[in-house]
């Protein structure tokens, strides 16, 4: 006898997909040569970790076996990101453009250009564990929270569990990498939820360094 799927969680990956394409104008304007904005983003998080296209591929199909409009199902679509088909075009015929570009990555995520992220979806899928320390340690209320950086700093140590410090430490080493510009680092940063400067006399590239050090360490 089949689990019994927890309630939202039937196409959970499909609404991941989705919601890329929810930062980036709620549109199926994909093509079957060419990826749209939105799936872009998803195919280059999907390229580290091909899993991801392929439960997004079942659920697709699951999805379309059954009806997009089937009672079975209409809580579980009521629930998914709500993008626009094209004049012309149904949802259910974009997914199944969508599905085409999925499989082409399943045979070989290699073909997947290595491009930085372009959205704030994609800055937050690719560096998680970043976007949790920055999002909810240094978010807009931090100054009623915490006395100082120092303060905050201290508490996510205190809170989070020795994994997630290494892959947040991984991670900012990563960021640091691969954005050479300091404007392309601050609009990095925001994507992931700083909310705030680094400390007087510090660039922001010096204090996530800092960071890095001080978690690594912990």
């Amino acid at each position: 006898m089949s689990q019994a799927i927890p309630p939202g969680q039937r196409f959970h990956e499909l609404s991941d997909l989705l919601e890329a394409y929810a930062y980036t104008g709620f549109t199926f304007s994909d093509t079957e040569e060419s990826p749209s904005p939105g799936l872009a983003s998803y195919l280059r998080i999907a390229a580290r970790n091909p899993a991801r296209a392929a439960t997004a591929v079942q659920q697709i199909d699951d999805l379309l076996s059954i009806g997009l409009f089937s009672e079975e199902i209409a809580d579980e679509v009521e629930d998914l990101p709500h993008i626009r088909p094209p004049v012309g075009a149904s949802v259910e015929d974009c997914l199944r453009i969508v599905r085409e570009h999925l499989y082409r990555l399943l045979q070989d995520p290699s073909r997947v250009a290595h491009v930085n992220p372009q959205n704030s979806w994609e800055w937050n899928e690719r560096f998680p564990a970043l976007s949790q320390l920055l999002g909810a340690y240094f978010h807009q209320d931090f100054s009623s929270i915490y006395e100082s950086r120092d303060e905050a700093l201290d508490e996510y140590v205190s809170e989070a569990v020795p994994e997630d410090r290494a892959q947040a430490a991984q991670e900012i080493g990563e960021l640091l990498t691969m954005v050479s510009s300091d404007q392309e680092l601050d609009t990095a940063a925001t994507a992931l939820g700083l909310d705030l400067l680094p400390p007087q006399g510090m660039s922001l590239r010096q204090w996530l360094e800092l960071i890095r050090n001080r978690i690594a360490a912990a």
